[in-house]
C-alpha cells in the first residue's frame, strides 16, 4: 500500500495542474452545496420564527363592509360583530372549535402611576388571546375569566410599559393600581417584552371595556382555537360555512367574502410550508447539480489520466502487471483524490455558514414598531456535510472505475504503440 501511494504522489506532483483542477471540482462541489443549504436555512428559519408568532390551529374574525347588495340593502354597509355572532361560533362549530374569545380596542388611552405616565391602547380580551397570540408572562396572570364575569378592573401591562411607569424592579408592580383614564385598575400581570410586535398595548377584561366605553354588544374580533381541520380543503370548506352564518346573521349575502373577514393561521402555515419546501427542493436541485459538475470534472480527469499513460500501462503488463493491479491503482487515486479534496470542500462550506451565522445570522428588520428576524441559524447539519462528502467521493470512485477498466482491459502491443 506504501508503495502505490508513494506512486500517487509522485504521479500527482508530476501533473499538479492537473490533480489541482480535479481538486477544485470536488471542493467546490462539496463547498456549494453545504453553503447554499445553509444560506436556505437560514431564511427558512427566520420565516418559521416570523410565523410561530400565533397558534397554527387558530383563526381571527373581524367585520368588513358588504360588497353585494343584498335583502333590499345596498353593498358598503359596515359590518360590526356582536354577542350573535360569538354565540354561533360557540354553539353551532362546537364540533370544530374549541374555544372561543373576543377582542374589543380602545385607543388613545393614558396610564398613569404617580409623575409618570404613557398613552396605549387598551384591548378587552378573553382568556385564549394569552394562547393564541404566544404572550409569555413575566410576572403576575393574565387576564381571567372571573375577571371578566365580574368586569373586574384588572390590568396587563407589558415590560416596556412597566419600565416607563417604574424605574425599580417591575415585579413590585403587580397589585398596584394605576390610573386608566379615570378609572382605578389593579396591575396583575406583566407580559415579556417581543420585539417582533408592538408592544403598546395593554389587556383587560372584554366586558370591562366594552362597558366602560358603552359598546353595547358589540366586538371587534372573534378569535378561537379548532380541531379536526386538518387539510387546506376542510379549513377552506369551514371558511365558506362560518362566513354564510355570520353574513346571515348581518342580512348579508352568504357567498359575500368582503362583508367579514378571516385570518386562519392554519392555512397560512400550510402555505408557509409549501414556500419553504419548494425553496428547499430548489437548493438541493442546485446543489446536486454543482456536485454533479464536480463528478463531471473527476471522470474527464481521470480519463485524461488513463491517456496520458497508456504507454505506462502497456510497459507494466509486459513485463508481467496483472489488469487487477492497474485497476486497483487509479481506483485508489481516484478515492484519495475525491476524498482529500471533498474534505477540504466540506471543511470551507461548514466555516462560510460559522461565519454567515456569526455575520448575519440574526439580522433583524427593525420598522420601528417591531422587528423582524431575516436570517436565523444559516448552518446544515454534520450529518449532511459527511453524507454530501461520502456521496462525492462514492461517485468520484464510480467516475474513475470506468477509464480504470479500459486501461486494465487494454493489450500491451496497443499499449506500447500509443503516443
Amino acid at each position: 500500500m506504501h508503495d502505490i501511494l508513494s506512486e500517487i504522489w509522485s504521479t500527482a506532483k508530476r501533473n499538479k495542474l492537473r490533480t489541482a483542477l480535479t481538486g477544485f471540482a470536488v471542493a467546490w462541489g462539496i463547498f456549494m452545496l453545504i453553503f447554499l443549504l445553509g444560506a436556505g436555512n437560514g431564511l427558512i428559519n427566520a420565516l418559521t420564527q416570523n410565523s410561530g408568532r400565533y397558534l397554527d390551529n387558530s383563526m381571527m374574525v373581524g367585520g368588513g363592509q358588504t360588497a353585494k347588495a343584498h335583502d333590499g340593502l345596498k353593498e358598503g354597509r359596515r359590518i360590526d360583530l356582536d354577542d350573535q355572532d360569538f354565540n354561533t361560533t360557540e354553539r353551532k362549530y362546537n364540533t370544530n372549535v374549541d374555544n372561543v374569545g373576543a377582542e374589543i380596542r380602545q385607543g388613545g388611552v393614558t396610564i398613569t402611576l404617580g409623575d409618570n405616565y404613557i398613552s396605549s391602547t387598551l384591548n378587552g380580551v378573553y382568556p385564549n388571546l394569552a394562547v393564541i397570540n404566544k404572550l409569555e408572562i413575566l410576572h403576575g396572570r393574565f387576564i381571567n375569566d372571573i375577571d371578566n364575569q365580574q368586569q373586574r378592573k384588572s390590568i396587563v401591562i407589558s415590560e416596556d410599559q412597566a419600565k416607563e411607569l417604574y424605574s425599580g424592579n417591575i415585579a413590585k408592580l403587580v397589585g398596584q393600581y394605576v390610573k386608566v383614564g379615570e378609572f382605578a385598575f389593579r396591575i396583575v400581570g406583566i407580559t415579556k417584552k417581543d420585539a417582533s410586535r408592538m408592544n403598546d398595548n395593554a389587556y383587560t377584561p372584554f366586558t370591562t371595556i366594552r362597558t366602560m366605553y358603552n359598546r353595547g354588544d358589540k366586538a371587534d374580533h372573534i378569535v378561537f382555537t379548532f380541531h379536526g381541520l386538518d387539510n387546506e380543503q376542510a379549513n377552506e370548506d369551514f371558511e365558506d360555512r362560518y362566513r354564510a352564518n355570520i353574513n346571515t346573521n348581518h342580512r348579508a349575502a352568504s357567498d359575500d367574502e368582503e362583508s367579514i373577514w378571516i385570518w386562519n393561521r392554519f392555512t397560512q402555515n400550510m402555505q408557509m410550508n409549501k414556500g419553504m419546501s419548494i425553496i428547499r427542493t430548489a437548493l438541493w436541485i442546485i446543489g446536486i447539480f454543482t456536485l454533479l459538475s464536480g463528478i463531471v470534472g473527476v471522470s474527464n480527469i481521470m480519463l485524461i489520466t488513463v491517456k496520458e499513460r497508456t504507454r505506462e500501462f502497456g510497459i507494466r503488463k509486459a513485463i508481467g502487471a496483472k489488469p487487477a493491479s492497474i485497476l486497483r491503482l487509479i481506483i485508489i487515486e481516484s478515492v484519495i483524490i475525491t476524498t482529500f479534496f471533498g474534505y477540504i470542500g466540506m471543511l470551507l462550506g461548514i466555516a462560510a455558514n460559522q461565519y454567515m451565522d456569526a455575520t448575519i445570522g440574526q439580522t433583524k428588520v427593525n420598522s420601528g414598531l417591531f422587528e423582524a428576524s431575516m436570517f436565523v441559524n444559516p448552518t446544515v447539519g454534520l450529518d449532511v456535510c459527511i453524507e454530501a462528502t461520502l456521496v462525492m467521493i462514492i461517485a468520484g470512485t464510480i467516475a474513475g472505475l470506468i477509464p480504470a477498466r479500459k486501461a486494465a482491459n487494454i493489450r500491451p502491443i496497443e499499449a506500447l504503440r500509443a503516443e
